[in-house]
């Protein structure tokens, strides 16, 4: 079977751990053809070109900068990214037939592309992983309104992208009924097919730990918390600028706080000017040094803004799962993340905004070790049973058979 997967994510390197290119190479060791599109932004200074990468065929298009970037300039390459894709695949790939045609939101600006490739493939299915629910998700936030004509501009391609895909895959059972409520489309084609990752699981001992904890200028007689990940508005970064206020005096745990995004600035200002001895930011890690960090830390943490009226379920909670963390997750009243964490048995969780019952958590979480321990293994059991790259593969595969 050949395989285009169309996405937004810098996918440069297919050997990286991520749970894209997890399960980009799961249908290639299941003996797939794999060909993967994804953006070069113009901050990289490459060309678009055609390359083979462990065995999967990687086109990368040049494109304006998506992420990291000012406002009109990521508006501008978010219209122009369908096109650009487009004529990348009519020049790259003409001669290649495709059997499955799987993309990821975000964008939802991929109408065109999927357009030409249906029309070339008519027996190809398409295949939604619905990572994010935009427009929505920016007025939750304040960012846009639905009065707003770019409102109305996105939410006609997002409806457009729904209609298009055979089948969508959502994050969780309240992703699934978020779409269905919100949208008029057959039951039968929107389902749970979760974010997952090929599970490495990597005993560390204590000098290891030690050496690593030194390295960042960690305590090593503390367990520590440590939220990974994207720090921007979605995370409500105010509200963990509150919780780490809080707990600036304790000696018995100890905050770290790694990522980039557009609120890091915020939180860089508040760690000068407060220099907290409980706790320390550091800027995004390249994946093979974070996965090495979360390893040598104790409790996942997870911010969601309450404000968001769709259900979110970011990926970082893989990456505690797998090393066997307890989490405490403080989220928005919609999703069933929390829900889902503190029915099995792997943390807590708590409104966003309630800084009394945060810190009531932290507390609970820091009575026992052995609950700690017993949380983290059944976190690590629940991820091998529902997050694992070969759950989200057999889901795709079952209608591709069909097909």
């Amino acid at each position: 079977m050949n395989l285009i997967f169309l996405t937004q994510s810098r996918i440069s390197d297919v050997n990286i751990r991520g749970i894209y290119t997890d399960l980009m190479r799961k249908f290639r060791d299941e003996g797939h053809n794999v060909y993967i599109v994804y953006p070069r932004e113009r901050q990289f200074h490459l060309s678009t070109s055609l390359y083979s990468d462990s065995g999967i065929h990687i086109l990368g298009v040049k494109t304006l900068n998506l992420q990291k970037t000012n406002v009109v300039e990521k508006g501008i390459g978010t219209l122009l990214f369908e096109y650009e894709f487009t004529a990348a695949i009519k020049k790259y790939l003409k001669n290649v037939k495709f059997d499955l045609i799987l993309y990821s939101t975000p964008p939802v600006t991929f109408i065109k592309v999927i357009k030409y490739l249906k029309r070339k493939n008519s027996s190809a299915l398409t295949y939604l992983l619905l990572k994010d629910i935009f427009p929505q998700n920016a007025v939750d936030i304040g960012m846009l309104s639905k009065s707003n004509p770019i409102y109305k501009y996105f939410r006609k391609k997002e409806i457009r992208l729904y209609i298009i895909s055979d089948y969508i895959g959502c994050m969780s059972p309240a992703n699934v009924e978020y779409v269905l409520k919100h949208n008029d489309i057959p039951n039968c084609k929107v389902e749970v097919n979760p974010n997952s990752i090929e599970v490495v699981s990597q005993d560390i001992t204590d000098a290891e730990r030690n050496e690593i904890r030194k390295k960042y200028g960690l305590p090593l007689d503390r367990p520590i918390f440590i939220y990974g990940g994207n720090l921007g508005k979605p995370q409500g970064i105010d509200f963990l600028m509150q919780c780490l206020q809080a707990n600036i005096n304790r000696t018995d745990c100890y905050f770290l706080i790694v990522g980039s995004g557009t609120e890091y600035g915020k939180l860089r200002q508040w760690f000068d000017k407060n220099k907290p001895k409980s706790a320390s930011l550091l800027s995004a890690l390249p994946k093979e040094d974070y996965d090495k960090l979360v390893r040598n830390c104790d409790i996942g943490l997870i911010f969601l803004d309450r404000r968001f009226t769709i259900p979110n379920f970011p990926s970082r909670i893989l990456s505690y799962l797998e090393n066997k963390m307890p989490i405490i997750a403080a989220t928005d009243p919609n999703t069933d993340m929390g829900e889902i964490i503190y029915n099995n048995g792997f943390g807590y969780s708590c409104l966003h905004g309630d800084i009394n019952k945060f810190n009531e958590l932290i507390n609970r979480i820091l009575e026992s070790n052995e609950e700690m321990k017993r949380m983290g293994e059944a976190g690590f059991e629940y991820l091998l049973r529902h997050y694992q790259v070969q759950r989200s593969y057999q889901i795709i595969m079952e209608h591709c058979k069909k097909n």
